[in-house]
């Protein structure tokens, strides 16, 4: 089971980190506002249409991502936990002038508290691992799509999360374990700005793998698309990645690893 607390110590640390995140170059809000997205071009690929389309957006953080889609023609919802979060998302739709319902509640409260389905479920990068029950999130991903729509899921590959944190070549963690996992990294500020001053560094995290996530949309009733692989990443992981453009890259000369996915699963009409 997990840490009762786990809620409360992960808030903390991602109310902390809103203002850091909208200040620093890694998440470029000045570049969004002057008109870009914040969306990877796989995702456009993979997504595809969705101008007039329902779209929800789960653990949207400051809904960076939630409002790429509304400038794409999406009527969109933003879901948080954090209100910090849900209230700079509000003040940034209201900024750039892009409709968007936003909305402060934990994910395995979205069915009740929206009460409303959509033609698209979507959820970015980093999200799974904040959640104890894959199986339970499933269910509420299905409740929230009507019959014909899908849901995308774009995430970190959790098998480049059993690889040693410094250059990635060597196996160091176990890909099956169970229960959460309780992280304490004083001085580390946050990914988008390692040097950053924080007071919460504690993290409660959860490892789910990639047959866990699959069966768990399967057995949520959902008839999965596709499920793709990549060998890059979004950011300098391991030291050992080289930048190419955005992406991040094993060497070349080395074999090659996954270290994101995406999938899409869709609600049968019966």
């Amino acid at each position: 089971m997990a840490d009762p607390g786990y809620i409360t110590v992960n808030k903390a640390l991602w109310d902390e980190r809103v203002p850091i995140h909208l200040a620093n170059d890694f998440y470029d809000v000045a570049g969004f506002k002057a008109g870009g997205q914040a969306l990877r071009e796989f995702e456009l690929a993979e997504v595809g249409e969705v101008a007039g389309r329902r779209l929800v957006h789960l653990q949207c953080h400051f809904g960076l991502g939630t409002l790429s889609w509304a400038r794409r023609g999406a009527q969109v919802t933003g879901l948080d936990f954090s209100k910090k979060a849900v209230e700079a998302a509000r003040a940034l739709a209201d900024e750039v002038r892009l409709p968007a319902r936003f909305v402060t509640a934990d994910v395995y409260d979205a069915p009740t508290v929206l009460g409303e389905t959509y033609d698209i479920v979507y959820t970015g990068l980093g999200a799974l691992c904040w959640l104890p029950d894959i199986d339970r999130w499933a269910r509420v991903v299905a409740s929230l799509l009507h019959p014909g729509g899908f849901a995308y899921l774009a995430e970190f590959h959790p098998f480049a999360d059993t690889l040693d944190d410094a250059e990635g070549r060597t196996v160091a963690f176990d890909y099956f374990a169970e229960g959460p996992q309780v992280w304490d990294e004083p001085g580390m500020g946050s990914y988008a700005d390692p040097q950053a001053p924080v007071r919460h560094t504690r993290s409660i995290e959860f490892a789910h793998g990639l047959g866990e996530v699959v069966t768990a949309l399967a057995a949520a009733g959902l008839r999965i698309d596709f499920l793709h692989e990549h060998d890059y990443t979004l950011w300098q992981r391991f030291s050992t990645l080289e930048r190419h453009g955005v992406a991040y890259r094993i060497p070349e000369g080395r074999p090659r690893i996954p270290l994101m996915y995406s999938l899409r699963a869709t609600k049968p009409f019966a």
